[in-house]
């Protein structure tokens, strides 16, 4: 590790730290910490990076803002890369966008509809980063990422990069391509949105925001939804009905706001936030013989 260190050093790829807690990074304020935690300055220097990880043979994954995310408590095995500043850039060509993965998701949604274009509406209150959004096929009010995703462009675990269309990315419920056949990082993405009224953009973004403050638990570290809606039926519907709401394990608690939400009261640790997910699909299996699949991302040493 120190060699490598050394290497990315030299490169001056950007910020370059050992043993970096991440529940720093992380939207549950939970997870330990990172062998090597790295933000890159500039896709060049993404390149660079994964070009010296590949060399060193070490373990690697990327996170945006941390949202949709559960890192064990024993952190994650060799190198962290975190898509932030440096990959923040923005260009705005009409209703054609070209935003960056470290682009906040609600930042950019507000600008766009100050400019009057339609589209993001749906994505106001999430929060998360373009590149995780897209990964992840991240949606809200009917709506979500495949929607308006023109092409994304990938960095893949072999160093090549390519832009994969919105085909291309095999966009489903929450997921995409890049989950599962094809592992990769979206760096940028373009999106094609519409011309429409501002005030009704500005309208219906507020309200979608208004909805989440008033039903969701954004007062206290979480991690957005924990559970994929097992369509037809909605899962915090389901954790509600099994009378879980407020139920707590250690410091992780069922938000009583809203079944799907599993927030950190203070003291959580991922070990507490498991066991009341295993507890959660064992009590709605027991119920109901609905069986539900988490919707976050569960990473980490074990």
């Amino acid at each position: 590790m120190n060699k490598m260190i050394k290497q990315l050093t030299e490169l001056q790829i950007g910020k370059v730290l050992e043993q970096e807690p991440l529940a720093n990074h992380t939207t549950m304020k939970i997870g330990g910490p990172a062998d090597l935690f790295i933000v890159p300055s500039s896709i060049e220097n993404i390149e660079k990076t994964m070009q010296v990880i590949k060399e060193h043979a070490t373990p690697w994954r990327a996170i945006g803002r941390g949202s949709n995310l559960l890192v064990s408590d024993g952190g994650i095995e060799g190198v962290v890369l975190k898509l932030g500043k440096g990959l923040d850039h923005l260009e705005i060509n009409g209703p054609e966008i070209k935003a960056g993965a470290g682009v906040s998701l609600v930042s950019l949604s507000v600008q766009i509809s100050k400019k009057g274009y339609a589209g993001l509406e749906f994505a106001s209150g999430i929060p998360g980063s373009i590149g995780g959004a897209v990964y992840m096929n991240a949606g809200a009010h009917g709506s979500d990422m495949s929607e308006i995703l023109k092409a994304a462009h990938v960095l893949f675990e072999d160093g090549t990069l390519a832009w994969l269309s919105k085909e291309e990315m095999e966009f489903s419920y929450r997921t995409s391509i890049l989950q599962k056949k094809k592992p990769g990082i979206v760096l940028e993405a373009i999106f094609q949105l519409t011309e429409g009224n501002k005030t009704e953009i500005v309208e219906r973004m507020q309200n979608n925001k208004n909805y989440r403050k008033d039903t969701q638990p954004y007062n206290l570290p979480c991690a957005g939804s924990i559970f994929r809606n097992p369509l037809p039926h909605h899962a915090g519907k389901l954790v509600e009905n099994a009378g879980l709401k407020g139920h707590s394990i250690g410091g992780a608690q069922i938000s009583p706001m809203h079944g799907n939400f599993i927030v950190n009261t203070g003291n959580g640790s991922a070990a507490d936030v498991q066991a009341l997910i295993q507890h959660v699909k064992d009590t709605v299996y027991d119920k109901f013989e609905i069986e539900l699949e988490t919707e976050v991302e569960i990473i980490g040493r074990k």
